[in-house]
């Protein structure tokens, strides 16, 4: 059992999607194990706390830190600019964090804590529109 979510962002951040996954879950009460993988280079998957904004935000300005723009006077070892400053630095930043992530799934429900919820973290400046490929494989009992 398979599923493509597509998500709009709004540019850089977290985009929260666990409530269609759940959704889409409850509709097959099966138990197995949930993997979904983003189908893109310069953005992420990250099972992160959905109660505080302040978490996200600071996630946020930690990556930007992190890896700046390539406009920026540090990053002028890169080369590969042909899609704008914020282009080759999104790509760092998804070879450091998950591209798919596995959740167990119990009775049709993620086995999630009271906390989690499942994020896409786009990297690039501008809105952008990602799909996430979810893959139910059904447990063997």
């Amino acid at each position: 059992m398979h599923r493509i979510f597509a998500l709009q962002t709004r540019g850089p951040g977290l985009t929260e999607f666990t409530a269609p996954v759940a959704e889409w879950l409850c509709a097959r009460p099966r138990t197995g194990v949930l993997t979904l993988m983003v189908r893109h280079t310069s953005a992420s998957l990250l099972i992160q706390e959905n109660a505080d904004p302040d978490v996200q935000a600071d996630l946020q300005a930690f990556f930007a830190r992190l890896v700046p723009p390539a406009d920026d006077p540090a990053m002028g070892w890169i080369t590969h600019r042909d899609e704008g400053p914020d282009d080759m630095p999104a790509h760092i930043k998804a070879a450091l964090l998950p591209i798919s992530l596995q959740i167990p799934v119990i009775d049709g429900r993620m086995g999630l804590g009271t906390w989690q919820g499942i994020y896409l973290f786009e990297h690039r400046r501008a809105p952008m529109r990602r799909e996430v490929l979810a893959m139910l494989v059904p447990a063997a009992d």
